[in-house]
């Protein structure tokens, strides 16, 4: 299960002076784990744009901090400035990144905005995804008339806030009025065009974004525009929903582009939206050369894009996550005007934890020393983890090679699927390394606890018991997940390409022994259970699983000795 992420990028209304953005900024990341990504002041505009990542909890209780000391600091009586606004704090929208919906986001959104109606007697707004209306979800609507207009906008029932709604008053007067919303992740890319017309470009960036270009009388061109009866323009749309693009022609790279905002990936991935400017430019004599993504992207984008392209190919999808990134770079050109880096450019990637010293990011000597060394752990539990992911990856490989095997073309998919298990089950026993580790260290930390008095005994003794259950449960995940390896394993050796049913055979032996292995650390971590009930329980399914596993593994080998024998 992937961690779950959200993205804040708060608008606020003071882009000049640099001390009141320092604090403002310094508020965010006093107030919660989250990480500031990116602050960028606009002089003319006099707004700076925060984007700071982290846990939805967390991302919450620093974004009600941003607005808490921008309302102290900001007074929007004196603001002057070329964008549009209407508070201390502008604009506050909740986006998704990873392991949460866009739907989870709204409702954080509405329990913030009426937070901070409450404490912070800021009227506030709620836009897109978090709207109360359908005309709401414009931020426009809600911003209609700007600072200027919030007294009269105040009077009208129907154009009220949606929280901390009140007359016109001094308070407000200062901190004028926030839109708190949630949308989804907004991708901002340029496509990179083999041509210096912008004219081209722009014909092109009409053809696609989802206002199209105005309907003209005879000549597309230069024809008179058609209009409705309201004397509004009558608009061709164009055929990507959820993007907004326009062509130009940039200097320092000697090319014209069609810049677009992908403002829903959801309804326009990445991909999509590339495959289709390629058709489009094709159609006009021009060929996109690259992709440049301005600022951020979610993984999520690059994997999609990366599956979408292997699949094109009628390659095995069922390989490393890196290399499904690559795939994605090289198809798209994202290194055609320059290095494109993933992590520096990819969000997931910048919230690791540098610090973070894992086991499975160690090299195999590295981890061969580190585990003979005098140290505790990693022990056996990490190691039965270790196996099982071994036996998943020579699972997986025999699927991908099956997959690229020569007249075997029509079961590529067939290949790629079982690969795709193989990497699932990988990562699931990959991860399980660290935490046999990390469950081994919560015991060790209760015996650093203090003993002195009954109630520290108490505690003490509650800590160790939930730490040894944990202990339990940490391996009998590992057999759970090492048990279901013998499924690729055996469907290999049955039908994958013969010249490597032995390393089928070899994925049977590794995973049967991280079975077994990781039934040891049950059986022994369960002893220390004081809840006996629970303990018999926990080792007789571990005993049940490690049954299967052995009858499993003489099945694989069977198959095995056969097809070699």
């Amino acid at each position: 299960m992937s961690k779950r992420i959200i993205e804040c990028v708060p608008n606020f209304s003071e882009g000049r002076d640099k001390e009141v953005i320092n604090r403002i900024v310094a508020s965010i990341e006093a107030a919660a784990p989250v990480r500031v990504l990116d602050v960028d002041p606009g002089e003319a505009t006099n707004r700076t744009v925060v984007t700071f990542v982290g846990e939805p909890e967390a991302v919450v209780e620093a974004a009600f901090a941003g607005v808490k000391c921008a309302a102290e600091l900001i007074d929007m009586r004196k603001h002057k400035g070329a964008h549009p606004r209407m508070g201390a704090t502008d604009v506050l929208p909740l986006i998704p990144v990873s392991g949460i919906t866009l739907a989870e986001c709204a409702e954080l959104a509405r329990t913030l905005a009426k937070r901070i109606a409450e404490e912070l007697h800021i009227p506030i707004y709620c836009y897109e995804a978090a709207a109360f209306t359908p005309q709401r979800k414009n931020l426009a609507v809600c911003r209609e008339g700007e600072y200027e207009g919030l007294p009269e906008r105040f009077a009208t029932a129907d154009k009220a806030p949606d929280f901390g709604a009140r007359p016109f008053d001094e308070g407000v007067a200062r901190t004028g009025a926030t839109a708190v919303g949630a949308r989804d992740f907004l991708i901002a890319v340029n496509f990179n065009l083999n041509t210096t017309s912008t004219r081209r470009a722009n014909a092109i960036a009409f053809d696609v974004r989802e206002k199209g270009r105005p309907q003209r009388e005879g000549n597309p061109i230069v024809g008179k525009v058609v209009k409705d009866a309201d004397g509004e323009p009558v608009m061709i749309p164009g055929t990507l929903k959820s993007t907004k693009a326009i062509g130009w022609f940039i200097e320092e790279y000697g090319i014209a582009q069609v810049s677009m905002n992908l403002t829903d990936i959801g309804v326009t991935p990445l991909h999509v939206a590339f495959d289709e400017v390629c058709r489009k430019a094709d159609a006009r004599g021009v060929r996109v050369t690259g992709t440049e993504i301005v600022g951020l992207v979610p993984k999520r984008a690059l994997l999609e894009a990366g599956r979408y392209f292997l699949h094109k190919q009628h390659r095995s999808t069922g390989i490393s996550e890196q290399e499904i990134i690559r795939i994605a770079v090289k198809s798209m050109g994202l290194d055609d005007l320059k290095p494109f880096n993933p992590k520096e450019k990819v969000i997931e990637y910048m919230l690791e934890d540098k610090a973070q010293n894992r086991l499975v990011d160690m090299t195999c000597r590295g981890f061969a020393e580190e585990t003979a060394s005098e140290s505790p752990a990693p022990g056996g539990g990490s190691i039965s983890a270790y196996m099982g992911a071994l036996g998943a990856a020579l699972g997986a490989m025999v699927a991908n090679l099956s997959s690229h095997k020569a007249g075997w073309d029509d079961r590529w998919e067939e290949f790629s699927e079982w690969a795709e298990r193989g990497q699932t089950l990988l990562a699931e026993l990959l991860h399980l390394v660290d935490e046999d580790t990390e469950a081994f260290n919560r015991i060790m930390a209760v015996f650093a606890m203090p003993k002195s008095t009954d109630e520290e005994k108490a505690a003490r003794s509650a800590a160790l018991q939930e730490a040894t259950l944990y202990a339990t449960q940490v391996p009998l995940r590992t057999m759970k997940a090492a048990v279901e390896v013998f499924e690729v394993v055996k469907a290999m050796a049955e039908q994958g390409n013969p010249n490597s049913v032995s390393d089928a055979g070899v994925g049977a032996l590794a995973a049967r022994s991280a079975v077994l292995g990781a039934r040891l650390n049950v059986r022994i971590n369960a002893a220390g259970l004081k809840d006996r009930a629970m303990a018999d329980a926990l080792t007789a399914e571990a005993d049940s699983i490690a049954a299967r596993a052995e009858a499993l593994e003489r099945d694989v080998l069977k198959i095995v000795e056969e097809k070699i024998g």
